[in-house]
């Protein structure tokens, strides 16, 4: 498809020669003032002249990015063309579900079908589907998989339909790697060569770890699925012109600390500055000295640390990976001349003017987990032992707290025992505690307390990307396997790696075997434990963590670790590097200090500790430098498409639309276009609505997304048992992502999920209205009997409503339950935006202000005016809302609207952005 020409207002149109090729470009150098711009900046100033069509990006826009005032606040809207689209499967069925009910809506609406297609180039990744059901044996990757296909039969032909079936649709089939990795190992170009062009490559992803990419250069970050599917469709990104925050790296890490522990200390240090919808760019000297890895680790955590992207431009470090993961040698040398010719290439002497600034001297970083519940929760590991102890009476029942230690300790064989050297946080001897013998014929005996380490898994494309922190666990199992030290019998350990590359260099270095000594088997190439994928505890395991409320927890070197994620069985969750995961597996508990406690003995009898096993950076660079080869990524992404014997056997339907099958539970046409005409109904106020939740701070698109487990007594598993689908067989929410009727079920769902409309009760519930005495009902059953009443329903929330994850299905599962306004103290930045996608409007409460500061609690019935002004083209800034409670008394206060752009506020007027695509589109 030829791109539409630009109106090149300034000139900007060139070409540019390397070697044999010539490309059209538009030179930054016309503009006068895109020389000081930051290099994420450039890249957006790139993409508006080569995109200039004079109505929705117009020389002004140009004018605005050149004349960017760092200090100032974002109020200049722009329209962001992303080079293309990258999915994963969770996130990316609905959307090929979506363009194929929007190739029938069309259809009915009188339009051409073959005009929904992608645009621009989308590539999915199917990795989000393996389960670790099986762990800890030599057949656990075969066996995982087969059970995966077994599960997700249904998706997976849906999914070789969508291959066949759309235009620059491209798929990577299961096991063959995390999407972020392949991004960056095989799919990212750095710079683009598509029609003629060259332009940098930039995406959006339905992950909001597409940042990862931002480590080669390349401007990404994660959207709803809803926006995903509109840039798909050629409609571009409305955004602020951001701030931009500079990070400057100096130093070097020092030996014993990890990538892992960089990024846990920048997350640290960016969630306490505030970088919420900023982007944030690396320079300085220090840059040059960061590994591509390294720089994939800490572009990935962005959505930890709030900002929009976290990118390293492009340099020497960028070409030395491209040339190593296989690129053409013709794709290297454009790279390179476009960078340079552009003033994108890092020049250390030139700093680039930005809004804020930060510096880190890398040398001074520490060894460091995360946890127990989020990601910026830095703990220095010498801390991490007194830092549980405090932290175990949140979780623990309260009648545990007369256990001391030297009751548990007399309860565990000596080789079991946990450390009871320090005193508790309240300076007694004692700590909660709360001994519990197992007795398993597959395990063995052995005592669970608090703090058992029940799983432990490298997983993620955090740490799964980064060759010096994969080696360097592979060198500490080899290290604690020659002392003679084994993983406790309670762990569930496991190895997921991000690429099929890092089984070749563990295979060439001769590892594996020490690894699997440990326990740590490979399970499957796929995104496991980080999203809930853990698969279940071994039954005895679980019997005793749950017959007795165990406070246990799980250690991974992923980059997620909110409430109810992991498992449902463990209440607390440590982000790790993949060798302090190994070391946790090995002491089996986090009550556990590593400079002062024995992991155990070698055979002499002599006690070893962490420090006598961990790797020199020295080892691990030696090893780096062996065992990892060009040909092994070039081999690895040879016919990345193409797929197993078990994908190419898939049997597949065909046709320009898809065949909907009325007895599936995996895939089904959602309800989105149902009656849709080519005028949108005017936008109403709110009136008479009930609150289907009252929420407090940092609840997470992971707290309203359906996700993890199916339980058979929740409306999801009754959905599925009402249509012959067999508990065995429920599967996970993500893998059902595209049947809207177990996604609404779920929606509001997580077992963690507080609403305080209700005392002291966790789980996705509400009280009903409706009902006489508003009893405590499930919010779906709720919100079925509220719509028979034709009531609107609203949602309360504290601040940083939304971060995390960016799950589509948190707005649309929303929409759905017939959730009209969300009314907040703040939002995360993309669940916002999936809101108005979805026709839901965001609201926020006056500055400094709070439900609980206005005395709301929920049960009041709430009438917002002012929403009506939208039809007349204009976007209130506030708008009235009235909460009058049973008594008749009423509460006034006048909410922001959080529609920042007109763009944004087309999307609402419209129910929604798909159906503003589908209307330009038949209009077109």
């Amino acid at each position: 498809m030829t791109a539409p020409a630009s109106k090149d207002s300034f000139g900007a149109r060139g070409q540019l020669n390397v070697g044999d090729a010539s490309y059209e470009v538009f030179r930054l150098s016309a503009v006068d003032g895109a020389n000081r711009l930051p290099y994420s900046l450039k890249i957006l100033m790139e993409n508006l002249l080569r995109t200039e069509d004079g109505v929705n990006i117009t020389d002004e826009h140009v004018r605005a990015l050149a004349n960017w005032d760092a200090k100032s606040e974002p109020s200049t809207e722009i329209q962001f063309t992303p080079a293309r689209v990258i999915m994963q499967d969770f996130t990316g069925v609905p959307c090929v579900v979506d363009l194929a009910t929007m190739r029938e809506a069309v259809a009915e609406l009188g339009g051409d079908t073959s005009k929904v297609n992608p645009l621009a180039p989308a590539e999915m990744v199917i990795d989000h589907s393996v389960i670790i059901d099986v762990f800890g044996q030599q057949d656990a990757f075969e066996r995982n998989v087969e059970f995966e296909y077994g599960r997700n039969k249904e998706r997976y032909q849906f999914l070789r339909w969508g291959q066949g079936a759309f235009d620059e649709f491209k798929v990577v089939p299961p096991g063959t790697g995390i999407v972020h990795q392949v991004n960056i190992e095989h799919l990212a170009r750095s710079i683009m060569s598509r029609n003629g062009q060259a332009y940098p490559d930039t995406c959006v992803g339905t992950d909001s770890h597409t940042t990862m990419v931002n480590g080669l250069g390349v401007l990404g970050w994660g959207v709803g699925g809803i926006e995903a599917e509109a840039a798909m469709l050629g409609q571009p990104v409305s955004m602020l012109i951001p701030k931009v925050v500079g990070f400057k790296l100096t130093g070097e890490i020092p030996p014993g600390a990890t990538a892992t522990d960089v990024v846990l200390t920048i997350t640290e240090m960016l969630r306490k500055h505030g970088v919420v919808g900023k982007f944030v760019e690396f320079y300085g000297d220090g840059v040059a000295s960061v590994p591509l890895a390294n720089r994939a680790t800490i572009g990935n955590m962005s959505p930890e640390f709030g900002s929009t992207a976290a990118i390293f431009p492009i340099d020497e470090e960028t070409v030395r990976y491209l040339k190593l993961t296989g690129r053409s040698a013709e794709q290297v040398a454009l790279v390179e001349a476009y960078a340079k010719e552009q003033g994108l290439w890092h020049d250390a002497d030139h700093e680039p003017e930005y809004s804020e600034y930060l510096e880190l001297d890398l040398s001074t970083v520490v060894p460091s987990i995360a946890g127990p519940k989020r990601p910026q929760d830095r703990i220095a590991l010498s801390e991490a032992k007194d830092s549980f102890r405090k932290t175990l009476p949140d979780y623990a029942s309260a009648d545990d707290d007369a256990a001391l230690d030297e009751a548990g300790a007399e309860s565990f064989p000596a080789s079991d025992a946990p450390s009871v050297t320090h005193s508790a946080a309240d300076g007694s001897n004692g700590r909660v505690s709360k001994p519990t013998k197992v007795s398993s014929s597959e395990l063995g005996e052995f005592t669970l307390d608090h703090g058992a380490v029940v799983i432990a898994s490298i997983t993620s494309c955090t740490n799964t990307s980064n060759p010096s922190v994969m080696l360097g666990a592979a060198l500490l199992a080899r290290n604690a396997v020659d002392k003679g030290l084994t993983r406790k019998p309670w762990v569930k350990t496991s190895m997921a790696p991000g690429s099929q590359v890092v089984t070749d260099y563990y295979e060439k270095a001769g590892l594996w075997p020490y690894l699997e000594k440990l326990g740590f088997h490979l399970v499957g190439y796929g995104c496991t434990t980080c999203i809930g994928n853990s698969g279940p505890l071994p039954e005895d395991v679980s019997a005793a963590v749950q017959k007795n409320d165990l406070s246990v927890t799980s250690v991974l070197s992923g980059n997620r670790n909110f409430e109810g994620r992991i498992n449902p069985d463990v209440k607390m969750n440590y982000l790790a590097s993949p060798p302090l995961v190994i070391a946790y597996a090995l002491a089996g508990t986090m009550d556990f200090d590593f400079e002062n406690d024995a992991l155990g003995t070698d055979d002499e009898g002599n006690p070893v500790f962490l420090r006598d096993i961990w790797p020199s950076p020295q080892d691990v660079q030696d090893v780096m430098d062996s065992a990892i080869t060009n040909e092994m990524f070039t081999s690895s992404y040879e016919d990345v498409f193409k797929g197993d014997q078990r994908w190419q056997e898939l049997p597949t339907p065909e046709g320009e639309t898809f065949e909907w099958d009325p007895n599936s539970t995996y895939v089904r046409k959602p309800p989105y276009f149902d009656g849709m005409g080519m005028e949108p109904a005017p936008v109403q106020d709110v009136s008479g609505a009930r609150v289907l939740a009252l929420l407090g701070d940092s609840v997470t698109t992971d707290h309203i997304s359906p996700a993890g487990a199916i339980k058979p007594d929740s409306p999801a598993g009754r959905y599925l048992s009402e249509n012959g689908i067999e508990r065995k067989d429920f599967n996970s929410y993500g893998s059902r992502r595209g049947n809207h009727e177990v996604m609404i079920r779920g929606t509001f769902a997580n077992i963690r999920l507080r609403n305080l409309l209700l005392d002291d009760v966790q789980g996705g519930y509400t009280r009903d209205f409706t009902q006489e005495g508003a009893p405590q009902a499930y919010i779906y059953d709720a919100a079925q009997n509220y719509a028979a009443n034709d009531i609107p329903l609203v949602v309360l929330g504290g601040k940083e409503y939304g971060s995390g994850s960016s799950r589509d299905w948190a707005a649309k599962g929303t929409r759905l339950l017939g959730v009209q306004a969300v009314i907040a103290e703040s939002f995360e930045r993309i669940h916002r935006s999936n809101l108005i996608g979805m026709g839901v409007i965001p609201l926020q409460f006056p500055e400094g202000s709070s439900a609980q500061s206005l005395g709301l609690d929920g049960t009041e019935t709430y009438d917002i005016s002012g929403i009506a002004a939208l039809n007349n083209g204009e976007t209130p800034e506030t708008v009235k809302v009235t909460a009058t409670k049973s008594n008749g008394s009423a509460v006034e206060f006048d909410a922001d609207v959080r529609i920042d752009t007109p763009g944004e506020a087309d999307y609402y007027r419209n129910g929604g952005i798909l159906q503003y695509v589908l209307r330009n589109m038949v209009r077109s």
